[in-house]
């Protein structure tokens, strides 16, 4: 075993196409992550659930997986809407959402009359022409403006197949409006590091894990971390040859 693994003490864990593969069905856990799970905890290592998904509150997210057999709580979970919602009232700001429905309780203590910014988030169906446009009016019409977008991706998967993600939309408005999103979520190096201090361990002795090359394996190498991508959900070869190389590369998040 190399030195730096055998510094390891915690591990940051994505979700959607590690653990499981979302659909409409309300997915599908992936073989043997709810075994590997129960496994991580068992070791005594410390463990952070690391998810860009907003299409649900994080309860609403818990419970599902809870249902599949998975040993996760809400406290255990770092999202980019709580960490949104942080920066909102920082900063005085109050969003137009351009988010899924079942998103929107994230935001309930949120000023949103008279927007002075846009969230947009993974808003699937709602990722309407009327509503780009009606985001794209708002930011427009501002001296600056201000689009916080939670997470980049580029896609991801479904039981059903490839899905565009939220990085698409908020290039669309960052191209129509001229203006540079504040992503919250991965790949954003202050999210690891929340997560890292949420965890209680340094970036040198955590690994992140995850299917992603450029917000999992990227993110995480940025921010000090070693990373290991998994062989599950939307890996593709191809993608494998990029800025970024994993330390780890594996067929599942638990073969055995």
């Amino acid at each position: 075993m190399a030195a730096w693994a055998r510094a390891v003490r915690g591990l940051l864990l994505d979700i959607s196409g590690v653990l499981y593969d979302s659909g409409g069905d309300g997915g599908v856990p992936i073989a043997g992550s709810v075994e590997a799970v129960r496994r991580i905890k068992a070791s005594g290592l410390k463990l952070r659930f690391c998810t860009n998904e907003t299409q649900a509150t994080r309860e609403k997210f818990v419970k599902k997986l809870q249902g599949m057999g998975f040993d996760i709580s809400v406290d255990e979970v770092t999202a980019p809407a709580p960490a949104a919602c942080r920066i909102l009232k920082e900063r005085s700001l109050r969003p137009h959402l351009l988010v899924h429905n079942d998103l929107v309780p994230e935001f309930a203590e949120i000023d949103k009359a008279n927007p002075n910014c846009v969230v947009i988030g993974d808003a699937a169906e709602n990722f309407t022409y009327a509503n780009l446009n009606e985001a794209f009016r708002i930011l427009i019409g501002m001296e600056k403006p201000v689009l916080i977008s939670l997470g980049r991706g580029r896609y991801y998967k479904e039981t059903d197949g490839l899905k565009l993600d939220v990085g698409a939309y908020m290039k669309a408005l960052e191209y129509a409006c001229d203006v540079q999103a504040e992503v919250v979520g991965k790949p954003a190096k202050m999210f690891f590091e929340s997560a890292l201090a949420e965890m209680g361990v340094p970036p040198q002795q955590a690994i992140m894990i995850g299917d992603d090359i450029v917000n999992d394996v990227g993110g995480a190498q940025r921010c000090g971390m070693r990373a290991l991508q998994v062989r599950t959900g939307k890996y593709r070869c191809i993608h494998t040859i990029a800025d970024f190389q994993p330390t780890l590369v594996s067929s599942a998040l638990w073969s055995g």
